[in-house]
């Protein structure tokens, strides 16, 4: 049995960091592509040069000779090879077109109406402008208009999209990196709060500076740590010492004051033996196997019922999981006893739901309220401070439990009940389902 390696270990991927790296990519392709087509439209306006009139003063002038010639001797005007018609050509009228020849028509000389038209798969004008005599002379113009920018404009942005697209996915993937570090270092944080190695040797310089700066985390946490739980074994263990010389005195006390003496030192010894368990919880992680759940729970109800505490096994299904079978018995019985003595007996069920074994003890107790629910598992926690005196116990057992579980790859969950009671929900991943996911602080089964 061994412990797998922190960087062999599945990291969930977490939606946030992509999510960022994504709105930051999007930023900048639309910062990008704004600027450059501002730019763009402004250069469009600053450098195209409007047509100047008097450049195209003497094609409007020949116009007029040719609209006067027509006028006078129509029939000359054909044989010149001037087009008269009853009506104007027919076609796609373009209006810019058309509003410019008026308006150089009446510039040069006389305003008259006319109309260009634009022929299909040709790049020369047609023109019509009417004479006196309500006829159309036609004629070939040449495009003054400015030319249509708005395709090779559409180009230039698809272009620019796709360069400033590759661009600034890898610049967000550049700056989300040192943050997807510290999203995998926090998703590999063990139930004792340990925090993987990260090498330092790889990436950028801000990676390998987010690197340092979690391994430097991570020492100094785990130095915190064990410090704590030093100081919390060795306040248990000092504690053992003079309870026994105040549990000798107390022999020599009056029968009155014994009993009350020696009810606190027992209360004090539980409180000390279970801190010394707590810190031996956290720092063992003992030896996992796969263990079949079903007849573990029936042995573990059958020793608690005979200690005279109503608890009753349910429906349960056979399946195996990977737990370190001693440890599991005792925050199981932990669990237990707790519901069946502060919540007047338990009901103890084993499913199996997708991929996870569940236990659910259900009791039919007053419950907790919700506003206290979730310091259920702080340590020495009480809904009621009175049942010190009626209820032995030091308050450590569901802290210890909780404890057990996570370091086992499973989770707890506890919640009211409707109308009472209270419904504890315990998970572990079924064998051979959870390969590969357990932690960096959990063993592998054989």
């Amino acid at each position: 049995m061994t412990a797998p390696s922190a960087a062999h270990k599945p990291v969930r991927k977490s939606r946030a960091v992509k999510t960022l790296g994504f709105r930051i990519a999007a930023l900048l392709v639309i910062s990008i592509v704004v600027v450059v087509g501002l730019a763009t439209l402004a250069a469009r306006l600053v450098f195209h040069k409007p047509v100047d009139p008097e450049a195209v003063a003497p094609v409007a002038r020949q116009i007029h000779i040719l609209i006067t010639l027509a006028e006078r001797d129509p029939q000359a005007a054909r044989e010149a090879g001037a087009d008269v018609r009853d009506e104007p050509a027919r076609g796609r009228v373009d209006p810019k077109a058309s509003r410019f020849l008026k308006d150089m028509l009446a510039y040069t000389g006389r305003a008259t109406d006319a109309t260009v038209i634009r022929e299909p798969n040709s790049p020369v004008l047609v023109a019509s402008v009417r004479l006196k005599e309500g006829n159309w002379l036609v004629l070939s113009a040449l495009d003054f208009s400015p030319p249509n920018v708005w395709p090779g404009f559409v180009a230039w942005i698809v272009l620019i999209v796709a360069g400033s697209g590759a661009i600034s996915v890898l610049a967000a993937i550049k700056v989300t990196r040192p943050l997807r570090i510290i999203e995998e270092a926090v998703e590999s944080v063990g139930p004792n709060g340990e925090l993987p190695h990260i090498r330092e040797d790889v990436g950028g310089n801000e990676v390998r500076a987010t690197a340092r700066a979690l391994n430097r985390l991570s020492v100094r946490l785990k130095a915190a740590i064990e410090s704590r739980m030093r100081l919390v074994a060795a306040a248990g263990h000092d504690l053992r010492t003079p309870m026994t010389r105040m549990r000798l005195r107390a022999e020599f006390l009056p029968e009155e004051e014994r009993g009350r003496w020696l009810s606190d030192l027992e209360e004090l010894d539980q409180i000390a033996d279970s801190a010394i368990s707590l810190v031996r919880e956290e720092s063992v992680s003992g030896d996992a196997e796969t263990v079949a759940l079903a007849p573990l729970l029936e042995s573990l109800v059958a020793d608690i019922a005979a200690a005279d505490l109503p608890v009753t096994l349910g429906r349960v299904e056979e399946v195996d999981v990977c737990v370190g079978p001693l440890a599991l018995r005792r925050a199981l019985t932990n669990l237990i006893v707790n519901a069946a003595t502060h919540g007047g007996g338990a009901s103890v069920t084993l499913d199996i739901i997708e991929s996870q074994a569940v236990i659910r003890i259900l009791d039919e107790g007053p419950g907790i309220p919700e506003s206290l629910i979730d310091q259920i598992f702080e340590p020495f926690f009480r809904v009621d401070l009175a049942r010190r005196k009626t209820i032995p116990g030091a308050g450590l057992g569901m802290l210890i439990a909780r404890e057990i579980i996570e370091r086992l790859a499973g989770t707890i969950t506890i919640e009211n009940r409707d109308p009472r009671g209270l419904r504890q929900t315990i998970s572990f991943p079924i064998a051979g389902v959870a390969d590969g996911l357990l932690s960096a602080q959990d063993v592998e089964c054989t």
